[in-house]
């Protein structure tokens, strides 16, 4: 998708994909991009909250599977291609109460048909909050 684009391009193509899905809901939004990487942004508030009022778990894993998703298309000619995402862990090493967290995917290895992708998450103070693993697939689409 991104051989001849720059960063503002890339950035704007995956952001057009937030409507009408998850991303919307969530309001995450891809903020940086470089050669080897890719960052989204969820705000933390009440729409993402346990009851007790702390960043949910699910939303978190909700932002990994999508900034790692979205990073196959970035970093892979997806030409053709579908993407799924078949195995993701996370480790949750810290709560968030409010701000902003940032996931940033980095590819472990990018195989022919499976990805493996390290992805972090940080907050608006660049401490870790959790890290996970995201494995996608991509299969041929079919006609």
């Amino acid at each position: 998708m991104t051989a001849s684009l720059n960063e503002k391009e890339i950035l704007a193509r995956c952001n057009a994909r937030r409507e009408g899905t998850l991303m919307q809901t969530l309001n995450i939004e891809f903020v940086r991009v470089d050669k080897e990487s890719i960052t989204a942004k969820m705000p933390v508030n009440a729409s993402v909250y346990q009851p007790d009022g702390v960043l949910h778990g699910g939303a978190t894993a909700a932002l990994l599977e999508t900034v790692g998703s979205v990073a196959v298309f970035v970093f892979k000619d997806t030409t053709d291609l579908m993407v799924r995402g078949i195995e993701l862990s996370i480790n949750h090493l810290k709560g968030v109460r409010s701000g902003s967290v940032y996931a940033t995917a980095k590819a472990l290895h990018l195989g022919r048909t499976t990805q493996l992708w390290e992805i972090k998450v940080t907050d608006d103070n660049d401490e870790l909050i959790s890290v996970g693993k995201l494995t996608t697939l991509t299969l041929q689409k079919k006609a």
